[in-house]
């Protein structure tokens, strides 16, 4: 047994009720962890639900909390209250695995307790890279080999893919009629090229995202008038758990057009778990999570596309669901963190799984 601190994003609850990428990637490996018989304390908001035990850090996920301005300075100031609390008690823990970017460098770097941090965005940015070379010795995962991209000489401990809870997604072996936008509204998601392609596919397509205030003029001023001037978009919103999985699982195909260098795309994976193939555009992490012919096609051009749509039926669907169950599950993922936790932690690989589950962190290093 390890005793972990896992510190999630306060922005939404884990998991979250709607939109939340990062947030539902922490309440999966945490709630398998525990399943495992790992000692693991969650720092999240009081509206979460965990198998871990819950150290409430905020009354309710702060995007959806009234009383909380929703701005950067605010959210800043909520969690580093929560990493000053966490680290004041990093000695009850053997790792600390981080959620919150490089937010928790400092901290880390003053504590005698080893932290993993898993860094969920974009790595591309100049000013991103500056803080990272700034903490050179900080133990870091990515969520895929291509998010590593121009920044490969930092201590890279591992990479372990994103999974999901399978067992959230029903399998449906049969072909949906419309196909599905899914995530946010934001100019890099590009959900303009998802009208697009409906449009000249002359296919239903439905868009299930959230708009963040800050893509609130682009919505409005570009995407709104898209939609309203087509019968075949119908936009919904965000959507729960279990919408998502009848929206995704009655899909033609999921229609991921990113124009940007996409760390991971959950919605790629959720889609596949229900059975739908994704048509992407190729950027980013999608070839190591879509194989180009048998779960979906990757094409370079909006038109290819298109094209590649009619393909679509020819797709094996329980392809798509076992790869989400051999490569992107929860299984998958707690293993390649377990791998990482005791690699920081000092705890040699060899060690018999039953100790590791059974006994504390010092009857491990007793054993060495």
């Amino acid at each position: 047994m390890m005793r972990i601190a896992m510190i999630a994003p306060l922005v939404e609850s884990v998991p979250p009720p709607l939109y939340g990428g990062t947030e539902r990637v922490v309440s999966v490996l945490t709630d398998e962890l525990a399943r495992r018989g790992h000692d693991v304390t969650l720092f999240a908001s009081a509206d979460s639900v965990t198998l871990a035990t819950l150290v409430p850090m905020a009354p309710l996920g702060l995007r959806l909390d009234p009383a909380v301005p929703d701005s950067v300075a605010s959210y800043q100031f909520h969690h580093v209250m929560m990493l000053g609390e966490v680290y004041c008690r990093a000695g009850d823990f053997d790792v600390i695995h981080s959620h919150v970017d490089p937010l928790a460098f400092p901290f880390a770097r003053l504590s005698a307790i080893p932290t993993v941090s898993t860094l969920h965005g974009r790595l591309d940015l100049p000013e991103i890279q500056r803080v990272l070379r700034r903490y050179p010795e900080q133990a870091l995962v990515s969520i895929s080999d291509g998010q590593r991209r121009g920044v490969e000489n930092l201590l890279w401990v591992g990479t372990v893919h994103n999974g999901v809870a399978v067992e959230h997604f029903t399998f449906q072996p049969e072909i949906g009629g419309y196909l599905v936008f899914l995530g946010r509204i934001t100019p890099e998601k590009r959900p303009d090229r998802a009208i697009e392609i409906a449009r000249d596919a002359g296919m239903p397509l439905v868009i299930a995202a959230k708009v963040d205030p800050v893509d609130i003029d682009y919505y409005k001023g570009f995407i709104k008038p898209m939609i309203a001037s087509s019968s075949l978009v119908e936009y919904i919103g965000e959507v729960t758990e279990a919408e998502k999985n009848a929206l995704l699982g009655g899909a033609y195909a999921l229609i991921f057009p990113i124009d940007w260098p996409e760390p991971f795309g959950l919605a790629m994976i959720e889609a596949m778990a229900t059975g739908t193939p994704v048509v992407t555009y190729d950027a980013g992490s999608v070839r190591e999570i879509v194989i180009d012919g048998e779960t979906g096609y990757i094409r370079g051009r909006v038109s290819d596309m298109v094209t590649s749509l009619q393909s679509v039926p020819s797709l094996n669907r329980a392809a798509c669901r076992a790869r989400v169950e051999q490569f992107f599950s929860a299984t998958a993922m707690a293993d390649g963190y377990e791998s990482i936790y005791r690699n920081v932690a000092g705890i040699p690989e060899e060690l018999p799984r039953d100790l590791l589950l059974t006994g504390t962190f010092e009857d491990a290093m007793a054993a060495r």
